[in-house]
């Protein structure tokens, strides 16, 4: 506990499987609330070592799949800080991308009368009355992810995550810095607030220089559609630079670029990271990679929602607490990577 507040207040200093709705606690015991402890029978000694009474309950709401090794990371955070904390979560997404029905599992967690909510913001104005109805009912809310230029809409205690429009003016002008003028942004999930941002501050970026960016929406889940797609505006025009929006479509561009013959014309470079993007940074075939540092957008809201509910203490009411952007370069790629093999990149 005292090595989670620590890092907590540095940060603030400086500045499941399957279909995803398995609720999860963080160890294999019989979890109650102390609220709940008063009220629990005699145990014998066997039924005794199985219980593990549980200061606070949280519940986590994402938009990400709960196969997507981003929001694996995310999750291993989560967990870490609820195992420290004693804090029982609840870690729930949909199949897909579904702001309809992350509502529900909101209103749903809601109705449990928890101690803390912690939600992704790739939508606000979908996700808005549902974070209204379970802030009405007193239940202290958190955000992460997506969301860092909206969030304050909602009157959520805090935003854990990236700005995403400075992260994309970031990565433009580094791209820029790389000779890059006409760049196409490929966004996976077009209509999220957080990715739209992204590509818009890559285009800023790039415009300052005279330069552009255009945007390609593609379904990173059909990889050899989206492929395809990337190698026809390749060999189109004469885009020489891309930037993904995830690893999911990092993987398509590179195959896109050696299939059109222009891994050498053009520069890839892509947000969010996976094993295979960093040992494609390491390999020279990726140029950079924007790290917003999921594992902390997991592992701090938990941090803060429990010693609210412990002790009265929240620090950066209102504010965003940023994770990122942070970049992975051939420099650091190796000791990224060690730590990725870890779970905590």
């Amino acid at each position: 506990m005292r090595r989670a507040l620590l890092a907590l207040l540095l940060l603030v200093a400086l500045v499941g499987v399957g279909c995803g709705e398995t609720t999860q606690v963080t160890e294999p015991d019989l979890v109650i609330s102390d609220a709940a402890a008063s009220a629990t029978p005699e145990s014998t000694p066997e039924r005794a070592s199985r219980l593990r009474v549980a200061s606070s309950r949280i519940a986590v709401v994402s938009h990400g799949q709960a196969s997507d090794s981003f929001w694996a990371i995310v999750k291993k955070g989560v967990d870490d800080a609820a195992r420290e904390t004693g804090v029982a979560v609840s870690y729930r997404a949909p199949d897909t991308y579904d702001t309809a029905r992350m509502s529900r599992m909101i209103d749903e967690a809601a109705s449990a009368h928890l101690d803390g909510l912690v939600v992704s913001l790739p939508d606000v104005e979908a996700l808005k009355p549902a974070i209204k109805r379970a802030e009405r009912s007193g239940i202290p809310v958190v955000s992460i992810n997506s969301g860092s230029d909206q969030f304050r809409k909602l009157g959520v205690l805090a935003h854990v995550g990236q700005p995403e429009y400075k992260a994309g003016i970031e990565a433009g002008k580094r791209l820029a810095a790389a000779g890059v003028r006409d760049a196409l942004c490929v966004n996976q999930e077009v209509g999220n607030a957080g990715l739209d941002e992204r590509c818009r501050g890559v285009t800023t970026a790039l415009e300052r220089v005279g330069g552009r960016a255009r945007v390609l929406g593609v379904d990173v889940q059909d990889a050899t559609q989206a492929r395809r797609r990337i190698a026809q505006v390749v060999t189109a025009g004469d885009i020489d630079g891309i930037i993904t929006l995830g690893p999911g479509g990092a993987s398509p561009a590179m195959a896109a670029l050696q299939a059109s013959g222009a891994q050498r014309r053009v520069k890839l470079a892509t947000f969010d990271l996976s094993p295979e993007v960093i040992e494609a940074v390491r390999d020279k075939k990726i140029l950079f990679a924007v790290d917003q540092q999921p594992y902390l957008q997991g592992y701090l809201p938990i941090v803060m929602l429990a010693e609210r509910s412990k002790h009265l203490l929240f620090p950066a009411r209102g504010e965003l607490i940023p994770t990122g952007p942070q970049f992975v370069t051939r420099a650091n790629a190796a000791r990224v990577l060690e730590l990725s093999r870890r779970g905590f990149r």
